[in-house]
């Protein structure tokens, strides 16, 4: 898993995902930011052109971010 790429996307970027590239595999498999904003991507090896230019993160940056209880994507796990 740690050799995975993860990429923030805005909604409307989320609607050019191109599913063959990235890990995720519909609109469904998505997980979005508690105001529902913003997703993210992961992906292996190569950066997708599509990607390319945007800010990229390891799987503990993404981690990091996801699990700071004063930011966007945190959710209580009670």
């Amino acid at each position: 898993m740690s050799s995975r790429t993860y990429v923030i996307l805005t909604a409307a970027q989320a609607l050019n995902i191109r599913y063959d590239d990235v890990h995720e595999t519909s609109p469904q498999t998505l997980r979005w930011s508690n105001d529902n904003t913003k997703t993210f991507v992961k992906y292996s090896g190569e950066t997708p052109s599509w990607l390319e230019g945007k800010t990229s993160y390891t799987h503990a940056q993404i981690l990091s971010i996801l699990n700071n209880p004063e930011g966007e994507w945190y959710t209580d796990p009670e």
